[in-house]
């Protein structure tokens, strides 16, 4: 079982690492006029969301392993199942205001993209208060 916690939390981990600088790229994107440094943005931010990828499925399945192959069970589970949930609409949201920013059509400014990288940190805190805690 520890083998697999810790091959989770890498996981986690590194997916977390994506999802907080991919919306940070947004921002400065969305502050550029240049046409060259967009397509150097968007080259980048399509990298990372391909990298970002397998690591999240990667996170996905060691922590069902966690959870269906040992019995881990309790309400804050749930809880924290909730979040990962919006964790995966998060990142595929970002998917598609990557989209966006290639086709020219975002219509954000670099200031919501700011409040917007701020959704992960939330639930990240909620995340392992839940796990490390348990307070229900």
């Amino acid at each position: 079982m520890l083998w697999v916690k810790a091959l989770h939390i890498i996981f986690v981990t590194s997916w977390f690492a994506g999802l907080f600088y991919l919306p940070r790229l947004f921002v400065n994107h969305a502050m550029v006029q240049d046409k060259t440094v967009k397509e150097h943005f968007e080259i980048m931010e399509h990298k990372l969301y391909n990298f970002m990828l397998p690591l999240a499925v990667l996170a996905i399945v060691f922590g069902l392993w966690l959870w269906l192959g040992f019995g881990i069970t309790g309400i804050w589970l749930h809880t924290k199942l909730v979040l990962v949930a919006g964790l995966v609409a998060y990142h595929l949201y970002c998917g598609k205001l990557m989209r966006d920013f290639k086709s020219g059509k975002n219509t954000r400014s670099h200031i919501w993209y700011r409040w917007f990288n701020e959704i992960p940190v939330l639930i990240l805190f909620a995340a392992v208060i839940l796990v490390v805690v348990k307070p229900f």
